[in-house]
């Protein structure tokens, strides 16, 4: 029965391999008893309530033992008005006292079970010979179990609790292995007295434990894996809960004489305690008898005896089940004098004291699954099954043992810490801890999305299937909005905030007022946890929501470490202040204005995390920084718009944030890079420079401007140290050529082909799986943002620093373009870039199609110039449309023009003529420019059937503004809406 794994010995490097999954505590206890019918007569009800009410005892019991769900009672008087009862209302339990004059109760309850064979029958009544004799006369098959009533509404509470257990046992132990204990005893008297004190014991422990879980709802979660207590009252009833639940049971309490093959046997217990060691010799067997003779039949080096006589009985069964069955403290004692060494408490001191226990002691515990029964009443079931399964005579040497088990702890508690939101607790946060909450308030919407993702992270194991490139999230520790409503009321802040001063002046306040105190103590523990730079983020009730794009509107500051600790404080203090400060900025309540939100009622949560990267010098950055996004409205080639797009970046993500152009590609399509197509648009179009946070900068002073101490610095700084090798190609000049790989001299390319082309780590297809994920979980296309520190070329780790749904107004377009009338239509293309609703462009520059003569295209590329330069003056935006491709190189291809010449058209249109066929560029030419800005791109072919429509003749109708020989420029009272439905990769301007 017992499981060995002489096999193969685990070894503690074998445990990084190990996913330990969480245990699903929310499947545990499902059923519950909520309804009971009392049929008692008034007197019993009266005797029963003893002056106070039994729903309120029963709750107050709940209630202090951390339970949820206390039942209701519903009292009726006779056999009558229960079937009443049971007719029109659900009961999951019934409990009757009879009236011991009249054989009612037990007519009743045959009826009860013939009709309702589902619900247990109590019998509950006060004992003495004459009840006992009269119950030796009645047919009891109608009653599942007989209770002695002595005045206790603990007896309640363990009855509901007896039965609860009965219905989710087998359920339970086979979905997560919960344990078992077995109290084997016939004695209604007895068993009545044992039951309350075994219930009260386990419910008040398994409560200590589960301070354990990170917060109260897991506290609450984790008190359903208490260990279930069976009642055998008979030898056969015993072995066969044994021979179903043996494997995962804590221990077995026994009376010596009960029942066997139908007649009292005196010795029972001991034949059963015999039984039970020949298939467990390790189980905690605790004898209990009314008669002291029966001492002399336990094996006191194995078992232990309690005399029912005695005064301190209660005492003495406490302290043997506290002792054996993994309650209490885990005492490591000398296994030679049998004296105790240390005791451990939790989990994290069996961590920090794993390597101080001596070898005998370590191989005694072991051997005697003393770990595992610790691990196994604390519901940690994951570690106490595996470490159930080792053989400890398989090891050669107590260290690879005490390894294993170190290497257990730290697995188990990185995983139970993995998407947790837990309440910060100065004695519990340490290198293992993930994310944690600082006050009651709200996350704001960057940490529900942090911790989201943690949760994701956890759940998608398919995420973590590559040993050498974990994906995780950076430690976090959220400061709640509570924090902020106390640190602007305590300095009197809001006169200030809501007033219109400078930015530099509300910074300046701002500084100046203090943070609560208490504080400073936590910061020091969460300083004691992590090695790295802080980032100091905001985290606005309303950035990230669902429907509103509030993402980038406060400041970011990063601070780097140093070892001095109050330094480190103040430099967190002062970071956290010009955040809570960025949201009375003028931009700030511009925006809030802009987007109808109310700058008061805005409550800024602070999220501290650690900075992803590595020390190079005096620089601190990561080796790649991006985002993702889970659409791509601007596909190239084969790729598809459920695709997703990355643009990523060397260094920290301010590169990107800022518009600068990284490398932009789809993790379908990675050998499909337009940057890298060619050496010009490689040289001219990938990274030259890089952002790192100044490690020097701790005595620079906050300003407005977040990025103050970080540094904009050229590639080739990261030429002596760092992680350049791993991301860069090499241009050489003599042979013209890039070589993919870091070699010396030649210009770096930041082409990231190492790991995009050679898969040196699958970055590709973890950004695929995690797209596709947030997707799935948000239920609509998603934003991450990431960062990847590289150890070297084996080694790297991924992050998820962020995920936020994709909800800006302006790329959100849900209608149905198909179903639009073409005469309504200026241009309808079947083949368009970009995504959303334009509404306030007036104007159409297009080239003349009966002039057309392509030899004229650079002279219409100045024209275009011109009337470009008068849009970008007046801010407006326009329509451009030509035939051939725009921006091409070779004049007869298109017309020539540079971005600069054509930087304020919203839609760019390719459009193909008759007698003038060119293949589409698709926009490839100007492709960052079209992306970073939003610029739609169109190709429509007329004279292809079904391949889009262009009204030319529409616009010749209409007065030019401005014509020469090639081109026509035309203006509307109204505008010209554009439509682009990104998904579909179709657009259309209407008609005014």
């Amino acid at each position: 029965m017992k499981f060995k794994t002489s096999s193969s010995v685990i070894k503690a490097h074998d445990i990084s391999q190990l996913r330990f999954r969480d245990t699903p505590f929310v499947k545990l206890m499902n059923k519950r008893i909520y309804n009971i019918l009392m049929v008692a007569s008034r007197y019993d009800m009266f005797i029963l309530e003893d002056d106070g009410r039994v729903d309120e005892q029963i709750f107050n019991e709940y209630t202090s033992l951390n339970l949820r769900y206390p039942p209701r009672f519903t009292q009726v008087s006779n056999n009558k008005e229960a079937l009443a009862e049971l007719k029109q209302n659900h009961y999951e339990l019934i409990i009757c006292m009879p009236n011991m004059d009249t054989g009612e109760t037990f007519v009743l309850a045959k009826q009860l079970k013939k009709d309702y064979p589902s619900i247990p029958v109590v019998l509950l009544t006060p004992f003495s010979k004459a009840v006992t004799q009269s119950l030796s006369r009645e047919d009891l098959s109608g009653i599942d179990y007989v209770f002695s009533w002595l005045g206790d509404t603990d007896l309640l509470l363990a009855i509901i609790k007896l039965i609860e257990d009965h219905m989710n046992v087998e359920h339970d132990v086979k979905t997560v292995g919960v344990q078992t204990i077995m109290l084997v005893e016939d004695s209604v008297r007895f068993y009545s007295s044992v039951l309350p004190l075994l219930y009260k014991f386990v419910l008040s422990e398994s409560k200590e434990f589960s301070k354990e879980a990170l917060n109260e709802h897991l506290q609450m979660l984790r008190m359903r894996g208490r260990p279930k207590i069976l009642l055998a009252r008979n030898y056969e009833e015993a072995v066969s809960y044994y021979k179903k639940y043996g494997d995962n049971m804590l221990g077995v309490i026994s009376d010596m004489s009960f029942s066997r093959n139908g007649v009292k046997d005196k010795l029972a217990g001991k034949k059963l305690g015999e039984w039970i060691r020949t298939y467990d010799v390790d189980i905690p067997l605790i004898f209990t008898s009314s008669e002291s003779q029966n001492r002399e039949h336990v094996n006191e080096a194995e078992d232990l005896f309690i005399d029912k006589n005695s005064k301190t009985f209660p005492q003495d069964l406490r302290k043997a089940i506290k002792e054996n069955l993994g309650f209490g403290d885990f005492i490591i004692s000398d296994p030679n004098t049998n004296k105790e060494i240390f005791r451990i408490r939790n989990l994290k001191e069996l961590q920090m004291n794993i390597r101080n226990i001596p070898d005998d002691a370590l191989y005694y515990h072991l051997s005697h699954n003393h770990f595992s029964r610790f691990f196994y009443s604390r519901a940690m079931f994951p570690v106490a099954e595996m470490l159930k399964k080792i053989d400890v005579s398989e090891y050669a040497s107590m260290h690879d043992a005490r390894e294993l088990i170190y290497a257990t702890i730290v697995q188990y508690r990185r995983m139970k810490n993995t998407g947790v939101v837990a309440v910060f607790e100065k004695d519990r946060f340490d290198q293992y801890s993930n994310f944690a909450r600082i006050g009651d308030g709200s996350l704001g919407g960057k940490g529900r999305g942090l911790a989201f993702i943690g949760y994701m992270v956890k759940t998608h194991l398919e995420l973590n299937n590559h040993q050498n490139f974990p994906v995780t999230t950076p430690k976090t520790v959220v400061l709640c909005t509570d924090i902020f409503d106390e640190f602007m009321e305590a300095n009197d802040l809001y006169p200030i905030a809501l007033a219109d001063r400078s930015d530099e002046d509300m910074l300046n306040h701002f500084l100046a007022a203090k943070l609560p105190k208490r504080l400073v103590s936590d910061f020091l523990v969460f300083f004691e946890a992590i090695e790295s730079p802080i980032a100091i983020r905001s985290s606005s009730l309303l950035e990230d929501s669902q429907y509103q794009p509030f993402a980038g509107i406060y400041s970011t500051y990063m601070i780097p470490y140093v070892s001095d600790k109050y330094m480190m404080v103040r430099l967190l203090s002062d970071a956290i202040k010009a955040v809570y400060a960025s949201v009375f900025y003028r931009d700030s309540k511009a925006y809030m204005a802009a987007t109808h939100n109310l700058i008061d009622q805005e409550k800024m949560a602070i999220v501290l995390q650690e900075v992803v990267g590595s020390r190079y010098d005096n620089l601190y950055y990561p080796a790649i920084s991006g985002v993702g996004r889970s659409i791509n409205y601007y596909p190239i080639g084969n790729e598809k718009t459920e695709d997703g797009i990355i643009n990523m970046a060397f260094g920290l993500g301010k590169y990107i944030v800022d518009g600068n152009i990284g490398l932009r590609f789809s993790p379908l399509h990675t050998s499909n890079i337009l940057q890298l197509s060619t050496i010009e648009l490689a040289l001219r179009d990938t990274q030259t420079s890089f952002y790192a946070l100044d490690l020097n900068s701790v005595t620079k002073d906050f300003s407005v401007d977040d990025s103050f101490n970080l540094l904009k610095v050229r590639l080739k700084v990261a030429e002596k140290s760092g992680p350049l090798r791993y991301v860069a190609s090499t241009y050489d000049p003599q042979d013209q050529i890039i070589r993919e790989g870091y070699y010396e001299g030649g210009r770096k390319i930041v082409s990231f082909a190492n790991i995009l082309q050679h898969d040196m780590f699958p970055l590709a297809e973890i950004l695929d799986k995690l797209l596709k994920a947030g997707q799935k979980e948000m239920g609509r296309p998603v934003e991450i943002e990431f960062a990847v520190d590289i150890a070297d070329q084996k080694h790297a780790s991924f992050y998820v620093l962020q995920i936020r749904p994709i909800v800006d107004s302006r790329e959100v377009m849900h209608e149905n373009l198909e179903k639009i009338d073409s005469s309504d239509t200026i241009l309808i293309s079947r083949n368009a870039l970009g995504n959303g609703l334009v509404e306030d462009v007036y104007d159409i520059i297009y080239v003349k199609t009966d002039t057309f003569n392509a030899a004229k295209n650079p002279m219409i590329a100045r024209e275009i110039e011109r009337l470009n330069a008068e849009f970008l003056a007046s801010e407006k935006n326009y329509v451009l449309v030509g035939p051939g491709r725009w921006g091409s190189s070779d004049p007869w291809l298109g017309i020539p023009v540079k971005w600069p010449h054509i930087s304020q058209a919203k839609i760019i249109v390719e459009s193909g003529m008759e007698n003038y066929r060119i293949e589409p560029s698709q926009g490839t030419h100007f492709f960052q420019n079209l992306t970073s800005f939003g610029v739609g791109y169109f190709t429509v072919n007329p004279f292809l059937e079904n391949d889009g429509f262009f009204d030319v003749d529409f616009l010749n109708e209409q007065t030019a503004f401005f014509e020469t020989d090639y081109i026509r420029h035309v203006r509307f009272d109204k505008p010209i809406v554009i439509k682009i439905n990104g998904k579909k990769r179709m657009g259309v301007v209407m008609k005014p």
